[in-house]
């Protein structure tokens, strides 16, 4: 409306990060930068800018919730923020300024959270003492361990009540969602990944999505009815002069249940699957960057399902990608066309998209996550990429994206930068690593349209189309 100028942890006996001194480390540990050297940042130390966007609030992180930021999931007038210590319920009716309205503490990493009708899942990819909310940390390498999703009614959403757990093997660092055809079962893809021979629940090889079927009228018969194995060949294995990561699972998958389709970010690979059987997803076209990508970390279908925005975060969050130092290929989105052909539906890379601000050599800057702007005729999308701040980008012709859109803290604004960014309703709504939750005006040239539509929830990673 107004117009204005990590590799990740896997000590899985830990419920969150020390942010500051993972990306430090993971900063050191890192290499590979490729061009020229650090030029002076576009957006100064301690200072905010943006373009086409403006930032219109902030609620800071408080109470129990001191943990790392993470994913959103919005249904109705709420919002719902993940947190390493739990999730948060925002109520979006004052849509400039949400107003927190319940806190939840039950800690566990990721906590990423998705909801559909009544439920709520809620991953946990940290071990713990056991399945309660009062858990504490334990070793991964203790059999009595617990990971995986927790699942919440929030028929009243000022009060969820947490109804079932279903453990999963290697936890559950994403979940995302799929309904059944005739609507009586939900289904949960539940991404997990980096095995261990001395984690008991956590064996290699690890190449497959643990599946978890949700009766809707009846959650708490939750159970795990499937492990597809996605890489019978093993997947990627890697490649350490490029940091470039083993495929051992999937670090995210979505879902788009009108087309029956799936893509999954698996650490090595990229896929498109056929899950016209949820309980049987079938891997249909298969991509392999040994050049650019070295960690595939989630995907995006366009509205039409003809294109597939992959993102490559590079060094799990903690490097600082955005110096000018590395290629504009590196920590980037891979944007990929589906095509069509006798043989059926693949995936065909297109072009690379990546922010062409420059940030200063300690502000964390990776692709990261992000959802649709929902304008017919046009492929846009709102992304986080940490400190690199906020993106709006154009994706309507795949082999020239265009950013339009922006929002930038400079360096020590905040500790890690923002972790999720989604548009809903109306506005863009960010999760920060450091500082809490963040309400966001595009400007109307670009998002005029998408403010007459209505959606009544929104799982990015469990696309539902808008209206052409």
């Amino acid at each position: 409306m107004r117009r204005s100028t990590f590799a990740r942890s896997r000590a899985r006996g830990a419920a969150g990060v020390a942010l500051t001194a993972f990306l430090a480390a993971a900063a050191v540990a890192l290499a590979g930068p490729v061009a020229a050297s650090v030029a002076e940042p576009d957006v100064p130390p301690g200072e905010t800018a943006s373009s086409n966007m403006t930032h219109l609030s902030n609620q800071p992180k408080n109470g129990a919730l001191q943990g790392t930021g993470s994913d959103i999931a919005f249904q109705g007038k709420y919002a719902f923020a993940g947190n390493y210590d739990g999730f948060t319920v925002y109520d979006l009716t004052d849509k400039e300024n949400p107003e927190q309205v319940v806190q939840v503490y039950c800690p566990g990493s990721q906590n990423d959270v998705s909801v559909y009708k009544n439920i709520l899942v809620l991953s946990t990819d940290s071990s713990r003492s056991d399945d309660s909310c009062a858990s504490t940390s334990m070793p991964a390498t203790e059999k009595a361990a617990w990971e995986g999703i927790k699942i919440w009614d929030i028929s009243n959403p000022l009060a969820p009540e947490y109804i079932k757990s279903v453990e999963t093997e290697c936890g559950s660092h994403t979940n995302s969602l799929a309904p059944s055809k005739d609507g009586r079962n939900l289904y949960t893809y539940v991404s997990s990944y980096s095995p261990n021979t001395t984690y008991p629940d956590c064996q290699p090889p690890h190449d497959f999505v643990s599946i978890v079927k949700i009766p809707v009228q009846r959650p708490t018969a939750a159970a795990l009815v499937a492990t597809p194995n996605l890489f019978p060949d093993g997947g990627y294995e890697g490649d350490p002069a490029r940091r470039a990561s083993t495929t051992s699972g999937c670090h995210d998958v979505t879902t788009y249940a009108k087309y029956d389709l799936a893509a999954g970010a698996c650490m090595g690979d990229g896929i498109l699957m056929d899950i016209s059987n949820r309980e049987r997803p079938k891997v249909i076209s298969r991509v392999r960057d040994t050049e650019n990508f070295a960690f595939w970390h989630s995907a995006s279908f366009n509205n039409d399902a003809t294109k597939v925005v992959f993102t490559d975060e590079l060094g799990g969050g903690g490097l600082a990608t955005c110096t000018g130092e590395y290629a504009p290929e590196l920590g980037a989105n891979g944007i990929y066309d589906i095509e069509r052909s006798r043989y059926g539906k693949k995936l065909e890379l297109a072009s690379y998209y990546k922010i062409p601000r420059i940030n200063t050599a300690n502000e964390n800057c990776v692709a990261h996550n992000g959802s649709l702007i929902p304008v017919a005729g046009k492929d846009l999308m709102v992304q986080s990429w940490y400190q690199g701040g906020v993106s709006v980008f154009d994706f309507t012709d795949s082999a020239n994206p265009r950013e339009v859109a922006w929002f930038d803290r400079g360096e020590g604004v905040s500790s890690g930068g923002t972790w999720s960014t989604y548009y809903y309703n109306g506005y863009a709504y960010s999760n920060d690593l450091g500082i809490g939750f963040d309400t966001f005006d595009i400007d109307d040239s670009i998002d005029g349209p998408a403010e007459q539509v209505r959606q009544k929830s929104l799982n990015p990673q469990m696309q539902e189309p808008f209206g052409r």
